[in-house]
This record gives C-alpha cells, sequence and structure tokens, in this order.
C-alpha cells in the first residue's frame, strides 16, 4: 500500500470514527463499540468496523458496519434482502441453526442503514458479520463452483428488478490503440507477439464489436466478483457463499461476471484446471432455471480477447509478469478460436 493510500485509509477511518455517534444515535442506541479495522484485500474507501447490535427481542448479533458506502452498494444491499429486516433478526451466526433460506441470500443480512448522517450525504450500511471467508485466504478447489452458484443466485435475485441505467460504456477501440502504444513504447517482454497479436485483433475489431454488442444485456451483474468479495455462513472449504461490496452493479451479460473470475485466475492456471468459471456460472443459472445462450463460449472468448487485448494499458496497476504472458496466452487462444 502506497503512502498516500495509507493516508487516505486513515482518513476515512478518522471520519468513520468521528460520526459513529451519530451512526449509534440512528441505529437508536443498539449499536455496541466499534473495533475498526482494514484488510488487505479491501480497495474501497469505506471505513470497515467490527460491533453488535441488538435486536428488539434483546438477542445481540455480530455485525459489521461501512461509513460511507456508495448509494449503489446501499440500493443492492436493500433490494436483495428476501424478506427485509425479519430475515436479518432470524439471522443466525450458529453454525447448527443456519436455515436454507439463509443460504439463499446472496448478499449480507442488513440491520440498519441510512442515506445521511451528520447533516451529510453519507450512506452507512450495519451488515450481518459473516465468519468464515473471504475465499481468497485460503485457495480450494471447491472456490469456484462455490462462487459460481453465488452468482447464478445474485443474478436470479437482481432480475427482478427493472433495468433503470444506461450500460456501461467499454471504449475497447481506443483502449486497443492505447494498449499498442504502451507495447511499442515500453519494451515489454514478448513484444513481438503482443504487436501482432494486438494489431490482429484492431484489424478484426469492428466484427467481433458487432457480435458482442449483440449480447442481450438486459440484466445485472454484480461487477466485482472475485475471491476477496466472497465469504460463507458455513465455513471456508464448503457449503454456499455470500456475494459482498455491490458498489459495482451494473447491467450487461452474464459471460462477463464469469470471464472477470477467470481473468483472476489467469496468472494461476492450476487453479482452472478441475473447474471453469465459465462452464460452471453456465450450469448454475441452468440449475436457476435461468437463461444460457448456445453462443455463449464464443461470447466469452471475445471478452477474453478484449480484456487480454487491452492489458498493456495498464501496465501499472496489472503488470505483472505472470500477468501479462497469461493475458497473452489467453489473446493469441482467443484469436485462433474467433477466426
Amino acid at each position: 500500500m502506497t503512502p498516500s493510500a495509507e493516508t487516505a485509509h486513515a482518513d476515512s477511518r478518522t471520519l468513520a470514527a468521528s460520526l459513529a455517534p451519530l451512526v449509534a444515535q440512528a441505529c437508536d442506541g443498539r449499536l455496541g463499540p466499534i473495533v475498526w479495522f482494514r484488510t488487505d484485500w479491501q480497495r474501497g474507501g469505506a471505513a470497515t468496523g467490527r460491533c453488535t447490535y441488538t435486536l428488539p427481542d434483546g438477542s445481540i448479533k455480530p455485525v459489521v458496519l461501512k461509513l460511507p458506502v456508495v448509494q449503489r452498494e446501499l440500493m443492492w444491499t436493500k433490494r436483495l434482502q428476501y424478506n427485509g429486516a425479519e430475515s436479518a433478526q432470524n439471522a443466525n451466526s450458529d453454525q447448527s441453526q443456519i436455515t436454507p433460506q439463509d443460504l439463499a441470500q446472496p448478499v449480507p443480512y442488513l440491520y440498519a442503514c441510512g442515506e445521511t448522517i451528520g447533516g451529510y450525504d453519507l450512506a452507512w450500511l450495519v451488515i450481518e458479520y459473516l465468519p468464515h471467508g473471504p475465499l481468497g485466504l485460503h485457495w480450494h478447489e471447491d472456490h469456484i463452483p462455490r462462487m459460481s452458484e453465488a452468482a447464478a443466485r445474485f443474478h436470479a435475485a437482481a432480475d427482478a428488478f427493472a433495468i433503470d441505467q444506461p450500460l456501461k460504456s467499454e471504449p475497447w477501440t481506443d483502449l486497443l490503440h492505447d494498449a499498442a502504444e504502451s507495447v511499442r513504447l515500453n519494451h515489454i517482454p514478448n513484444q513481438q507477439r503482443w504487436s501482432i497479436a494486438i494489431k490482429t485483433v484492431r484489424q478484426r475489431i469492428r466484427r467481433l464489436l458487432d457480435e458482442w454488442n449483440a449480447r442481450d444485456v438486459n440484466h445485472w451483474l454484480h461487477g466485482d466478483l472475485h475471491l476477496a468479495n466472497t465469504m460463507s455462513r458455513v465455513s471456508l472449504e464448503s457449503g454456499p457463499v455470500c456475494l459482498i461490496d455491490l458498489a459495482e452493479v451494473h447491467t450487461g451479460h452474464w459471460v462477463e461476471d464469469a470471464v472477470y473470475l477467470e481473468r483472476q485466475l489467469w496468472a494461476r492456471p492450476e487453479r482452472l484446471r478441475v473447474h471453469k468459471p465459465v462452464k460452471a456460472i453456465a450450469a448454475a443459472r441452468k440449475g436457476l432455471g435461468l437463461p444460457v445462450e448456445g453462443d455463449y463460449p464464443r461470447l466469452a472468448m471475445i471478452r477474453r480477447a478484449l480484456l487480454a487485448g487491452t492489458a498493456p494499458r495498464y501496465l501499472k496497476s496489472e503488470g505483472h509478469p505472470a500477468y501479462m504472458d497469461a493475458c497473452l496466452n489467453w489473446l493469441e487462444i482467443a484469436l485462433n478460436e474467433l477466426k
């Protein structure tokens, strides 16, 4: 973490700590003392604290306070509560008492929330504490199918809500131009292979985008599907999991979530030998009766070509040699498959 990032995170905790008494007041005194923390995998600007929440019946639940959160995360956390406050009150961290409905809940239970605090437009959440995870702490072969099932449950629940935002813009032609310039200027390893591959995808870009842009985008995606955003009520190595951090939810095609998850593992190909994220999410969607198009493997390959082909543009943030090598390999595979 850079010094500037550390300063920003410290500032967010200081702000959150100063507002915590107002959050406790907004919770009618049900919120217990807060212990602020930050994890190695946390990327957003929210301060996060562990505490307890007292229910009307006097029972006490372990919870997490997030302050501030973006409006999108607040909205989707509220939207995806199956039975609202009743579900949250019944949520039980005792594994022996976890119900089938708990296991179906695709996001954490919500206990309290607000859009303002102390006169500021700062949204906040009090959600259940999930005791196991994130899955990224320890690799297990079942992680991919468990995440795939969670993604499908998320897709199914989110599909109940009308599309109320435009499609996220992705200027692939400009991004590929920048990637080609980055290869030329930075003299990255395998420069000639990169140059040839990016030139090829740029020559085919109109046809590829015609196919890609024809996909069904009238569905909601998690948008940030990776191992650090997956927790469990049951255990780290088995049982259904729950998706957290809903700040990137947007419209699109389910293949985008699937390839996003897969791409996190490109530099660790041994983790993709047993389970493939795209196939696993397709199977999970079929199991829930969600649409799975016959051409989804080709759509996934187009997505791989676009993401891999633009990787050199992001050398500062994603330029690890193993990841760049994996991107080049996937780009060449995709170009061969998409002839």
